[in-house]
């Protein structure tokens, strides 16, 4: 705790906003040892925060009020500062009032209770994600991994690359079949495939190390067997990782990203892909065709079923496009169909 013998200001005193807030990020340094980037977040949302005080001669800390703060948060929103953004501010001014409040009981700058809480940011609005259709996903798998032709190489290369499109090709499908996130791929082990069964398990280790095991189609099968013929020349004798690099270790999410994308460049589909992008895709196309909310929850791993339910958004505009193709009289127009998800 930084040394406060010393203050003799009041909070109700000039610019005692001000030096509240230089003790306030001593102790995240000093005490807290925070990284530098978080520091100088912390920093920034602050200044910010000053400056607007200062612009209508609010420099006291008791001169900050609830009412005060929200007017701060509606100014930001009225700029069209994302509502995330706005949230961090927010946390940014609460764990400064609530440092003065704990950590500076009974000195001069202290104050007896936190303006900011209670107060929150306008929600944002969910983005669905982006996903592909059953027939995009399996032109994908089918053709990601077909090279263009190439003019002569060493027999050394054209092994290493075949090697590499036989993992990319297993990630794939490993990522289609089992809906996984990244982090949950890169972390795959030999030993949480079991292909001993009549039906195929992966066991995975999801968010919170909380594991679940999960079946695996055909194709992920196949493409992970062949991959483990091709993998013992390529990992070090004691490396667990399922899917491993050229210098024999595990692969790292950003290496498995750059693969996604080396893979498909020569395909002409319009998105980047990324892992999540099969993830949702998985979860749209269970969901369409079972219509078990629940399953699709316990396949994801989502602790609450309402991060599951945004792919019921999904699932209600491919019903209404369906309707629209289909019905004679649907004659809907896209005003309409863009009412109606507001309304879901």
């Amino acid at each position: 705790m930084p040394d406060n013998s010393s203050i003799s200001v009041l909070s109700s005193d000039k610019d005692s906003l001000n030096k509240a807030g230089a003790l306030f990020i001593d102790y995240l340094t000093s005490v807290r040892r925070l990284s530098l980037h978080t520091i100088v977040a912390y920093k920034a949302d602050l200044n910010h925060f000053y400056r607007h005080c200062e612009s209508s001669d609010r420099q006291t800390l008791s001169s900050i009020d609830s009412e005060w703060i929200r007017q701060y948060t509606a100014k930001l929103h009225r700029q069209g500062l994302a509502p995330k953004s706005i949230q961090r501010k927010l946390s940014s001014i609460r764990s400064f009032f609530n440092f003065t409040n704990q950590y500076m009981e009974g000195h001069a700058l202290s104050v007896d209770h936190n303006p900011a809480d209670g107060i929150r940011a306008p929600k944002a609005n969910k983005k669905l994600p982006v996903t592909m259709d059953v027939d995009q996903v399996k032109g994908l798998l089918d053709n990601a991994l077909i090279r263009p032709a190439q003019s002569a190489t060493s027999k050394t290369a054209s092994e290493a690359d075949s090697k590499l499109s036989i993992r990319d090709k297993a990630i794939m499908e490993t990522f289609y079949a089992a809906g996984l996130r990244l982090a949950e791929l890169a972390s795959l082990n030999i030993h949480d495939i079991d292909l001993s069964q009549a039906q195929s398990l992966i066991t995975v280790t999801g968010k919170g190390n909380k594991q679940r095991i999960l079946p695996l189609g055909q194709a992920a099968i196949s493409a992970i067997q062949h991959w483990l013929t091709e993998r013992p020349t390529m990992a070090t004798a004691d490396e667990p990782a399922l899917f491993v690099s050229t210098r024999g270790t595990r692969l790292s999410h950003r290496a498995i990203q750059q693969r996604l994308k080396v893979a498909t460049q020569h395909l002409e589909y319009q998105q980047n892909l990324h892992p999540h992008m099969l993830r949702h895709s998985f979860a749209s196309h269970m969901l369409e065709s079972s219509g078990d909310l629940r399953a699709v929850q316990e396949l994801l791993g989502h602790a609450n079923l309402s991060t599951t339910q945004i792919y019921t958004h999904l699932d209600f505009q491919h019903l209404a496009s369906v309707y629209d193709d289909a019905h004679p009289k649907a004659q809907r127009t896209a005003e309409q169909i863009h009412a109606d998800n507001e309304v879901r």
